[in-house]
């Protein structure tokens, strides 16, 4: 990407955080993202639901309040149902009006694979946003949701995933990180990102890539969602998944008590996972307190941020 300076840009794609951000007034900024992808279970008003969810997620991730989407669609009009799309646009519009905003447009093409998300512009004052970029030594990290979305997907493609299963990671997916979002700005947190298809240790290099810290995450403290350690257990792993195991050693020390189970989950890669926030220690059991007031999918201090290189130890 060709750099462009602009002082009005106060976030771009140069840390790897989870939308850009763009200051109109002294206290007014933009924040605008997108995401789109295939479907990740059957049943089409799920779909829509869980892809729009996704997409709210990044602008919840700085702190900010979504204004308005738009729909992105992508679906092979000749070979599918026609009463398919309308199932998906329908899950997407409820989550955008549970999220209090509309869908006002958007863009459709004909493709042979159906994919379905959103572009979102949210707002913020500038001197609330939650970067990726400013996690402390000395913090604290919390974790909003149980992971393991990915291999559950992966065991539902091969029909191998129990409904309950199924259920429980559908509810996860399709929650908003709104409550988890407010509720790190009431507290004051020092950095935020979400947890999403590069899975937990990934996105959490990113943090201290762009911090320049370090940290220890213990995988005993990580939640998991219904069934995840068993469907891991029984091979369903996506390609997506064995990437970022692969890139997660470059960065990480695995200690030898952490299973081989523990490492793929920490890496699985997520749909509309929950947010990773680093707070002040002495901040952290007013944050755990709000976000079980909000009834958060979870709310688990899941590790800490150290000074030092980037690079993560994990270890029980």
């Amino acid at each position: 990407m060709v750099p462009y300076e602009d002082a009005a840009v106060l976030v771009d794609a140069r840390t790897g955080d989870d939308a850009a951000v763009y200051q109109i007034a002294e206290d007014r900024a933009l924040v605008a993202t997108t995401d789109f992808f295939t479907p990740i279970v059957d049943d089409p008003y799920d779909f829509g639901r869980i892809a729009a969810a996704n997409a709210l997620s990044d602008i919840y991730a700085m702190g900010a309040r979504p204004l308005f989407a738009l729909n992105l669609v992508a679906f092979p009009r000749d070979l599918l149902d026609q009463n398919i799309l309308p199932e998906i646009l329908r899950g997407g519009s409820e989550i955008a009006l549970e999220a209090g905003i509309a869908i006002i447009g958007g863009h459709s093409i004909d493709d042979k694979e159906p994919k379905y998300g959103l572009c979102v512009i949210g707002e913020i004052d500038p001197r609330m946003i939650k970067r990726n970029a400013s996690a402390q030594p000395g913090d604290l990290l919390v974790l909003t949701k149980p992971i393991g979305t990915g291999v559950i997907a992966t065991a539902l493609k091969k029909e191998q995933a129990p409904a309950d299963v199924i259920a429980s990671a559908v509810r996860s997916m399709t929650t908003l990180n709104r409550p988890a979002a407010e509720s790190m700005l009431r507290v004051g947190a020092s950095a935020a990102t979400d947890v999403t298809g590069f899975g937990l240790i990934g996105h959490l290099s990113s943090m201290l890539r762009a911090s320049g810290v370090a940290a220890r995450v213990r995988a005993g403290l990580v939640p998991f969602l219904p069934g995840a350690r068993e469907l891991a257990q029984a091979g369903h792993v996506a390609g997506g998944t064995r990437r970022n195991m692969q890139d997660a050693d470059t960065i990480t020390t695995w200690s030898a008590d952490v299973s081989e189970v523990e490492r793929i989950l920490l890496c699985d890669a997520q749909t509309s996972g929950g947010l990773l926030i680093s707070i002040n220690a002495d901040r952290a059991d007013d944050l755990l307190a709000a976000l079980r007031a909000a009834n958060t999918p979870a709310a688990a201090i899941i590790g800490d941020i150290r000074a030092g290189d980037p690079r993560i130890d994990v270890a029980q």
